[in-house]
């Protein structure tokens, strides 16, 4: 299997290509969001805020994005289980090992993590 996404230096990245991953700053804000499809002077523009290289989107036979699969629930819940193995879901004494786990749970499937 491989992975619907590939890294590039700036000097490998091409305009019209469409980005896996959010870009940040040095700051943690938000450059450019996943999905944006980055041009010529987008490109130009990365290096001065630090940025050598880009997740980009991998292309197919006929030259347009590969979309990621979508999360297997069934297979994240199993790897969750495994890494969270020393952790009883109900105890209130390691509140903070259960919000650990929720977190990575909403992350790996995608969803929106509420604050």
């Amino acid at each position: 299997m491989t992975a619907a996404y590939q890294h590039l230096t700036l000097g490998e990245v091409q305009p019209g290509m469409v980005l896996s991953d959010e870009i940040l700053d040095q700051h943690g804000k938000v450059l450019l969001p996943k999905g944006a499809v980055l041009s010529a002077s987008t490109i130009a523009l990365l290096p001065r805020h630090g940025i050598e290289m880009l997740a980009v989107l991998r292309n197919d036979s006929e030259g347009e994005p590969v979309m990621a699969a979508a999360p297997d629930p069934s297979a994240i819940e199993l790897r969750l289980a495994r890494l969270f193995r020393n952790n009883v879901v109900d105890d209130h004494d390691d509140w903070a090992t259960g919000i650990l786990r929720r977190y990575v749970e909403d992350f790996r499937l995608g969803r929106e993590i509420e604050q």
